[in-house]
């Protein structure tokens, strides 16, 4: 407290001077400097990701449960009529709805697809062992961050990148 009884913050540390750093993305939760690549709580050094592959999540579990019980319920039923000899008996309605039925399974599939779509994942492999990087709901954010985290890595094996001069004037020839 100083003598006015107003508390005041401890001062920050300087930071290194020297060390330029390039934001190349910055949503909450999610930075991408040329050094270093952050999501949540998890930091990655760029120079240390290799194997950058971008691949889609697992279906949505409840409809992957959907088509697994209706499947099996199908084919119980299926194997119910053939055994008890009562595919002979039925008619060609019953058959042409027994053909709707079959359906209903790739419907479920679909239907989970369309509604909660697999999720965009970014893996790498860091320290050796090949880690889950980033993974979103939205395309647009996922290519963002994909298309900052190959710059940065370019940047880094390249020693940096000069951006042109936007001052100078571009050479012309003269006339």
């Amino acid at each position: 407290m100083n003598p006015e009884g107003a508390t005041t913050r401890a001062r920050r540390s300087p930071r290194v001077t020297g060390a330029k750093t390039t934001l190349l993305y910055a949503r909450p939760g999610i930075i991408v400097t040329v050094d270093r690549f952050t999501v949540g709580r998890n930091t990655f050094r760029i120079a240390e990701l290799t194997h950058l592959r971008s691949t889609r999540g697992p279906h949505d579990r409840v409809a992957v449960r959907a088509f697994a019980t209706s499947a099996v319920t199908i084919g119980a039923v299926g194997l119910l009529l053939g055994f008890t000899g009562g595919l002979q008996r039925l008619t060609a309605g019953a058959y042409l709805i027994l053909g709707a039925v079959l359906l209903v399974p790739g419907l479920l599939v679909l239907a989970g697809d369309r509604w909660r779509p697999p999720a965009y994942e970014l893996w790498g492999i860091y320290g050796g062992e090949e880690v889950l990087l980033f993974s979103a709901d939205d395309e647009r954010q996922f290519g963002q961050v994909t298309r900052a985290l190959v710059r940065a890595r370019e940047m880094n094996r390249y020693g940096g990148w000069n951006e042109p001069l936007a001052s100078t004037d571009p050479w012309r020839p003269s006339r």
